[in-house]
């Protein structure tokens, strides 16, 4: 899988717009990296990737690049 294709991933998983999102983009500036979204981050990183990610895990990310990272 791409990198533009797992962003595509998350922008659809945080209802974004198409093209939103950019790897660099620290999560504290998205408004739509909220409470839902991360609960929906968790279910993706289980059901596309078999990966289970821990609240802990998710406090600990800063930009779009370190999710896309845990999706290798």
């Amino acid at each position: 899988m791409t990198t533009e294709e797992k962003i595509a991933m998350l922008e659809e998983t945080f209802e974004m717009d198409e093209g939103s999102l950019t790897p660099e983009m620290a999560l504290a500036d998205i408004d739509e990296f909220d409470s839902i979204a991360k609960l929906s981050l968790i279910v993706l990183m289980d059901d596309e990737f078999g990966k289970t990610i821990k609240s802990d895990d998710i406090k600990a990310l800063e930009t779009v690049q370190d999710i896309l990272d845990m999706m290798e």
